[in-house]
């Protein structure tokens, strides 16, 4: 039986200045493509992901501009469709004025006071 993998990604926009994607959401959807039972939480400044309009703008460094700026929101939603379980920390997005509403990609909350029990469903934790 697999072992089911919580992916907990908090530091938003990580490498998505150099790369196209963020770093944990690529390896989710690499993991769940080779068969991994995983799921993502979303917490911190990664909340924003879920929300219309929160992205990474492209990078323009004199002549050059970066012409793949990365599509968090996208990645998200394709993860969803994948059949990967969605959370988010539901503290988190209100401490950032966002609410439920606002989402674009299906999520559940999870309050803070409940991850202790939350976590305990998953064999495997990886905090990003």
């Amino acid at each position: 039986m697999a072992k089911k993998i919580l992916q907990i990604i908090e530091t938003a926009y990580r490498a998505t200045v150099e790369e196209q994607d963020d770093t944990a959401v690529w390896l989710t959807h690499a993991m769940v493509g080779a068969g991994a039972q995983a799921a993502v939480l979303l917490r911190g400044n990664a909340v924003n992901y879920l929300v219309p309009g929160q992205e990474s703008p492209p990078v323009v460094i004199g002549a050059w501009r970066q012409t793949h700026p990365p599509a968090l929101l996208e990645d998200i939603v394709k993860l969803s469709e994948k059949g990967v379980p969605l959370f988010y920390v539901s503290e988190d997005l209100e401490d950032r004025g966002l609410d439920g509403q606002q989402m674009a990609a299906s999520a559940t909350p999870v309050r803070r006071n409940e991850l202790a029990a939350f976590l305990s469903d998953y064999d495997h934790v990886w905090h990003w």
